[in-house]
């Protein structure tokens, strides 16, 4: 493993990180802020608790997994566009690195970006609310397990995408909606019947559901079974980007 090459691509991505760090740090801060607000305030007047827990404190897991899936796709995927849309991925390429390394370089920043942006939230939510964290080991492996299997991900759009407009399809269109409907601001047993069936679908269910176990004890499904989806999410990511780099797609073409 060629660390030197890893800690090069590593850096050069946090440098990036903290020369935009009004975009990257405080926008995500002041959006959740908001949320905390018009949620707390709007919503949980008519709602008080849910599952014994206040409503204020029963989203700050969900507004955490919505900042931290929004930011670490948001930053891998631009993170390895970049190269491609200046060129300079084909001086990558034909350097001495495979493509573990590469990876290991890109997907590392986004996830400590997105992992340093979930942190800085969770201290925000002590000015808002009063949380608890029942297990905070849990917390942690799932905030680094979220964080590493959605830079993945961002990786793969990075790549995938032709141009600047594509970056954000995904995300908008598909993932940031996908929390919504996963529970980040309700408990799936709150629903219908037939529509708690169709959430069981939606794989943000097991990652939410998870992470609000560390905090509160509760869950909308099994613990073993959220673990087994996000890790399930993270080896598929880890496949279609080994597949990427074999076949050249999106890359040398």
């Amino acid at each position: 493993m060629n660390w030197t090459a890893i800690r090069a691509i590593y850096l050069f991505e946090m440098a990036r990180f903290f020369r935009t760090l009004a975009q990257s740090l405080i926008s995500p801060v002041l959006s959740t802020s908001l949320y905390f607000v018009v949620f707390g305030a709007a919503i949980g007047s008519r709602i008080q608790e849910i599952e014994g827990v206040s409503y204020g404190a029963f989203i700050v897991p969900g507004l955490i997994m919505l900042s931290v899936i929004t930011q670490a796709i948001s930053n891998a995927s631009f993170g390895i566009y970049f190269p491609k849309f200046i060129g300079t991925i084909y001086e990558l390429l034909s350097a001495p690195v495979n493509f573990l390394e590469i990876v290991a370089g890109y997907v590392g920043a986004a996830a400590t970006k997105a992992l340093f942006i979930g942190i800085i939230i969770l201290i925000t939510a002590f000015f808002f609310v009063d949380v608890t964290i029942a297990h905070p080991l849990a917390m942690v492996a799932f905030l680094l397990l979220t964080c590493l299997s959605f830079a993945l991900l961002g990786f793969i759009i990075g790549i995938w995408a032709g141009n600047f407009e594509q970056l954000q399809l995904v995300p908008l269109l598909v993932v940031t909606p996908l929390v919504f409907l996963g529970g980040a601001f309700y408990s799936i047993s709150m629903l219908p019947p037939v529509w708690q069936t169709i959430s069981y679908f939606n794989p943000v269910v097991y990652l939410i559901s998870g992470f609000r176990w560390a905090f509160f004890g509760s869950a909308d499904v099994p613990i073993a079974l959220s673990l087994m989806a996000i890790a399930g999410f993270t080896a598929a990511c880890l496949l279609v980007i080994g597949w990427i780099f074999k076949t050249g797609w999106r890359i040398r073409q």
